[in-house]
C-alpha cells in the first residue's frame, strides 16, 4: 500500500509554475507596493508595466536588478496554467475582457488549493507519515477536486474551512517525521514564531518547527536546519551560508530564493541553488 500512495504523489509536474502556459496571471491579478521588493505600485487587475503581449515578462532574467525582487520569491504552483488551459479552457483575458475580472479574482484561490496539493504530495512521500496515508490520499483526491470546480463554484468556495482540515493533516506529518530526531544541545527557550534578526549561526536547530515562523534576517550560518518543518516561514534576507538543511521539508523553492546563501549550502534535493547565490 505504501509504495502505491507514494506514486500518486509523484505524478505532480503540474505543481509547478508553467509560464508559457499561463497568461501572465500573476503580472496581472495581484497588487503590490512600490518598495525594496517593488520598483513601482501597480493595482491588483491592472497589468505589469514589463508584461508583453505574448504574455511574457521584459526583464524576467534581470528581475532583481531592475527592482522587482518581490516577483523572483512569488510561487503560484502552477495555478496559472490551470486556470488558464483547464478552468477558462483556453480563453485569455485580453481577447476575452468580459471573464478578466473573475479569472483575476479566482486565480488566488486557485494558488491556495494548488499550495495544499503541493504540501500534500510531498507529506505522501513521507515514509514516517504511513500511519496517515489513506487521509493524506483523501485529502489530496479532495484537493484536486476542488481545483477542477467551475469559476463561479471557486468564488463560493469556504477555502479556510478546507486549508484547516489540511493543515491539521499536514501538522501530523510535521510530528511524525521529526519525532524520529534526536535534539540534543539545541537552545533553549527558543521562541521559534519570532526570530526576526536572530543570531543562531552554528546552531544545533535540527527536527526544528519553524510552521508560520519569521526568520527576516535571521543569522543561520552554518545552522544544523536538517529535518526542520519550514511551512509558511518567512526566510527573507535569512543568510543560509554554510546551513544543512537536507531533508527539511514543506521548504518551497520561493522560500529560498527570499533567503541567502552560498555554495557551501545544503538543500534539500527538491530545492535548486537560487542564482543570486553564485
Amino acid at each position: 500500500m505504501s509504495g502505491e500512495l507514494v506514486e500518486i504523489g509523484q505524478n505532480r509536474g503540474e505543481l509547478q509554475a508553467d509560464c508559457v502556459n499561463c497568461f501572465g496571471l500573476c503580472c496581472v491579478a495581484l497588487p503590490y507596493a512600490k518598495s525594496a521588493d517593488f520598483a513601482f505600485n501597480k493595482d491588483s487587475g491592472s497589468p505589469c508595466k514589463n508584461l508583453q503581449s505574448d504574455y511574457r515578462c521584459s526583464i524576467h532574467s534581470n528581475l532583481r536588478e531592475n527592482g522587482f525582487r518581490g516577483c523572483t520569491v512569488y510561487e503560484c504552483f502552477g495555478a496559472g496554467q490551470k486556470i488558464s488551459q483547464v478552468t477558462y479552457k483556453g480563453k485569455d483575458w485580453r481577447k476575452n475582457p468580459d471573464i478578466a475580472n473573475e479569472m483575476f479574482n479566482v486565480f488566488p484561490i486557485m494558488q491556495q488549493l494548488h499550495e495544499m496539493l503541493c504540501y500534500l504530495t510531498e507529506a505522501l512521500k513521507m515514509e514516517d507519515a504511513r500511519a496517515i496515508h489513506n487521509d493524506l490520499v483523501k485529502a489530496l483526491e479532495k484537493t484536486e477536486q476542488l481545483t477542477q470546480l467551475s469559476p463561479q463554484s471557486l468564488l463560493e468556495l469556504d477555502v479556510p474551512s478546507h486549508r484547516f482540515i489540511v493543515s491539521d493533516l499536514l501538522l501530523q506529518t510535521s510530528e511524525l517525521v521529526r519525532s524520529k530526531v534526536k535534539k540534543d544541545n539545541q537552545p533553549k527557550k527558543m521562541r521559534v514564531s519570532d526570530l526576526v534578526g536572530a543570531k543562531l549561526r552554528r546552531a544545533n536547530l535540527k527536527g526544528s518547527n519553524f510552521r508560520g515562523a519569521f526568520l527576516i534576517a535571521a543569522d543561520l550560518r552554518e545552522a544544523d536546519l536538517r529535518t526542520s518543518d519550514f511551512i509558511g516561514a518567512d526566510l527573507r534576507d535569512a543568510d543560509l551560508s554554510g546551513a544543512n538543511l537536507s531533508g527539511s521539508f514543506f521548504l518551497t523553492q520561493a522560500q529560498i530564493n527570499s533567503a541567502n546563501g552560498n555554495s557551501h549550502t545544503i538543500l534539500p534535493s527538491s530545492i535548486k541553488v537560487p542564482a543570486h547565490w553564485l
